[in-house]
């Protein structure tokens, strides 16, 4: 059982709701949607499910389908009591907090989790950054975002929409997006395709802090793109040392948009 587009649609009008444009709501209207992100998040009985960004259920019900036990978070006040009828009977329990501020400990009881989230563009980088540098027990992620949020998550040194986010994504995780969505999908409308990326937490973070501080490089990486065009010469001229280019075996003729997470570790351990 899932959300039809009728069913939303007449739900909402009901209950006096309108999707809110502040917290970049586009509600899934597909049942062939929704149960492939349940499918591709890989997920099962026994396994632990947090959804941010509940909605009305649809999705919600397609994760409870798979028998996993499902944590749905919610942060629209206006949602929580219609949520909480549609999904509860099927063994989903309802939070109504923000993803950024939530209790954690409380919600997920330290045991590993698998985040499936269908995120609004204004939020999505910041929730699945704060997941990934504070939240251990989440193993993986099966994100839906805007499509170009999706590309500069899963990016690699060389694609247009490589940056310092792809960065600290690739420092906890590895990332690929697995699937498309159309707008079609969704009400209301949005104005772009979305994409669906999986992200899955690494064994120990790629950059061996012994050699190289989280500091040290993401400093490196976050003065690099400041100037993203620019040689590295130029863009790290008041960051660098003497030697450094050469310490690194990094040419400094290079742009920041060309160098792998490695690279940029070299150039941190050589300052």
């Amino acid at each position: 059982m899932t959300l039809s587009r009728t069913e939303l649609v007449t739900l909402m009008q009901a209950r006096g709701l309108r999707p809110s444009r502040a917290l970049g709501q586009n509600f899934v209207v597909d049942a062939n949607t929704v149960r492939r992100i349940a499918r591709l998040a890989q997920i099962g009985p026994g396994d632990q499910v947090l959804e941010i960004g509940a909605g009305l259920g649809s999705l919600s019900l397609a994760l409870a389908e798979t028998g996993a036990s499902v944590q749905a978070l919610e942060i629209d006040r206006h949602l929580i009591e219609p949520l909480r009828e549609i999904v509860e009977p099927r063994g989903v329990a309802v939070h109504h907090a923000d993803a950024l501020l939530a209790d954690y400990d409380e919600i997920l009881g330290a045991r590993e989790t698998v985040v499936v989230a269908n995120l609004p563009y204004n939020v999505a980088t910041p929730v699945v950054l704060h997941l990934l540098e504070t939240r251990p027990e989440v193993a993986r992620m099966l994100v839906m975002v805007q499509k170009e949020a999706g590309d500069r998550l899963a990016a690699h040194a060389g694609d247009e929409a490589y940056g310092a986010v792809s960065l600290r994504v690739q420092y906890y995780a590895d990332a690929a997006v697995v699937g498309k969505v159309p707008a079609s999908v969704f009400v209301p409308r949005p104005h772009v395709d979305s994409a669906l990326v999986s992200i899955v937490r690494r064994a120990t973070v790629r950059v061996d802090p012994s050699l190289v501080s989280e500091d040290e490089l993401f400093s490196v990486i976050r003065t690099a793109f400041g100037q993203r065009r620019k040689m590295l010469r130029r863009s790290l001229g008041e960051w660098s040392t003497e030697g450094v280019f050469e310490r690194a075996g990094v040419a400094e003729t290079r742009r920041p948009e060309e160098l792998t997470i490695e690279e940029f570790a070299a150039l941190a351990a050589a300052r």
